[in-house]
């Protein structure tokens, strides 16, 4: 396992900022329900670690379904920078080979693009002895230590060290060891999970995330010749292995993005079929519907969201899965300001996911902040606006609230979206909506 620099290893390649995309927006129409159906994409925050996990073998692996989003493309650039090959097969369809590392240091500017980048740590420590990366960015949206992930690696028996900001986790061979996490991060689940599966012995990860995105890198881990028991619960065990081969995968679909155009379709009235859904991983997204007064079924792996009359104030807390996802909260603060009576959110992941409520009232929401509490009174009038998207998901639910307000509304700073869903204002066309691209 040790490591050695592959000959004639290139440089870097550099990755386009994006400029563009903020200088564009998204124009919305009120007014209009939604009718027709959509297919939901590959899951964004499957789709990620996945990519990472092909740093565990040298053999190729091809993972199909993947998200045309630009947060794999960050990833794709994070893999290509360490030296592995990425060959695009067909429309969402790549095959990955990292048979040739020559570079065990994340790069600090993609790194500080998106949070799903620090995922290469795990495998890198796991299988070359050494892994370096910054803490990870992304959306500010809050605290996201990763504590949980250098306390895990030094369990397996990493020395970390830290230069500037830049942390370094080096072990020649990782040793299984009983970990308990103190929060359950599904990324810090994760990059224990691909760490684990070349340690030396077995591993126990307590209190684990079980997220649908983690059992699904352990899906995949599986076809791998990983050995992992406990897949989908709170303890998970890992009998580590010499090496791992290639494998062929698909991303489970996108929870978040079903759940956003089940919500704008809530928001704006009308009746729409969404189809490649698991909807078994949105129980408490449908359950939440349901009580607001939304009719809400899922037949297949389709789900069918129809509003039929007045809705119903609830309250709603963000949780860790199976709770109600952090990723939902802003579109169903939307929808809240539409619901008859004082509606309560308590969000319980992320300490700054409220700040969209700023943007919100801009369009005339009445809705009032006390720490990680909003309180929303509806149902109220909202009126076109000139909103920002301060995050990937602030920036879908302020699209949702443009489906219902009256006139016109443009959102800005529209990288967001991009990093997060695929085709976002075209598959709203689909449905009816009036968006524009500007």
């Amino acid at each position: 396992m040790a490591y050695r620099p592959a000959e004639g290893a290139s440089a870097q390649e550099s990755l386009p900022q994006g400029s563009s995309l903020r200088e564009r927006r998204f124009v919305v129409t009120g007014g209009f329900p939604l009718s027709g159906a959509i297919s939901i994409g590959g899951s964004k925050n499957a789709a990620l670690p996945l990519m990472a996990a092909c740093l565990l073998t040298p053999e190729p692996c091809a993972l199909e379904g993947v998200p045309d989003i630009e947060d794999v493309r960050i990833m794709a650039e994070v893999l290509r920078s360490l030296g592995a090959r990425l060959e695009n097969t067909g429309p969402g369809k790549m095959v990955i080979q990292a048979n040739h590392i020559y570079n065990l240091a994340a790069p600090t500017n993609l790194v500080k693009k998106m949070r799903g980048s620090f995922l290469v740590m795990g495998p890198l420590l796991a299988r070359f002895g050494q892994g370096s990366s910054c803490p990870p960015g992304g959306d500010v949206i809050g605290q996201r230590p990763i504590d949980v992930h250098l306390v895990g690696f030094a369990a397996l028996g990493a020395r970390i060290s830290k230069d500037g900001e830049v942390y370094t986790a080096v072990c020649p061979r990782l040793k299984g060891t009983e970990i308990f996490m103190d929060y359950p991060s599904h990324i810090g689940t994760e990059n224990l999970l691909m760490a684990a599966c070349l340690a030396q012995g077995k591993t126990v990860l307590l209190n684990a995330s079980q997220e649908p995105e983690v059992v699904d890198l352990a899906s995949m881990l599986l076809k791998m010749g990983a050995r992992i028991k406990g897949i989908g619960t709170s303890v998970i065990e890992v009998e580590g292995v010499d090496q791992l081969g290639g494998a062929r995968h698909s991303p489970i679909p996108d929870r978040i993005e079903a759940g956003t155009f089940a919500i704008a379709a809530a928001v704006a009235g009308g009746d729409v079929r969404l189809n490649n859904v698991r909807t078994d991983h949105l129980a408490s997204l449908i359950w939440k519907l349901r009580e607001i007064g939304i009719d809400a079924a899922g037949v297949g792996d389709s789900l069918f969201i129809s509003r039929r009359g007045a809705l119903t104030a609830v309250n709603v807390q963000a949780l860790p899965y199976p709770g109600f996802a952090t990723d939902l909260q802003a579109a169903i603060g939307v929808l809240l300001t539409q619901a008859e009576g004082t509606s309560i959110i308590h969000e319980r992941v992320y300490d700054n996911r409220l700040l969209y409520v700023k943007e919100l009232r801009k369009m005339g929401a009445m809705v009032a902040v006390n720490g990680q509490t909003a309180v929303i009174k509806g149902p109220c009038k909202l009126k076109g606006a000139s909103v920002r998207a301060l995050d990937i998901r602030s920036g879908a639910a302020l699209m949702i609230a443009g489906l219902a307000a009256e006139g016109k509304s443009e959102i800005e700073d529209i990288l967001h979206l991009e990093r997060g869903y695929g085709g976002i204002d075209g598959k709203l066309r689909a449905l009816g909506a009036q968006v524009e691209r500007v």
